[in-house]
């Protein structure tokens, strides 16, 4: 995997793209024979753009980190990735337990 992507920039916005391509079935559909031929490759065209956009939209979503394993695989590492935040979460609170009574044992214990 050479190039690893984020979930969040998989362009999946197709609405648009679709909306083009009805607008254009309708307007061939409402316009006079002459016209008919030019609107075909229109609608032809929008449709290539949108099999275009559909592929490399593919192409962006098999380059996810993690896209290659099981759903079984992800919920181990999920699990294990939980059990690290916990533990992490327990160092954390008992270093800041520490650090309170080392705060307060210093108060208690007079300066000479």
């Amino acid at each position: 995997m050479a190039n690893v992507i984020s979930a969040v920039d998989v362009d999946v916005d197709f609405l648009p793209t679709i909306y083009d391509i009805i607008k254009c079935i309708e307007r061939e559909t409402n316009d006079s024979v002459q016209n008919k031929r030019s609107e075909y490759q229109d609608s032809g065209q929008k449709v290539l753009e949108f099999q275009r956009k559909l592929e490399y939209t593919r192409e962006q979503i098999r380059k996810l980190p993690g896209i290659d394993y099981s759903k079984e695989d992800q919920l181990k590492k999920l699990e294990a990735l939980r059990k690290q935040l916990i533990l992490k979460k327990k160092l954390l609170q008992k270093y800041k337990d520490m650090c309170a009574l080392e705060g307060v044992k210093n108060y208690l214990t007079p300066t000479i």
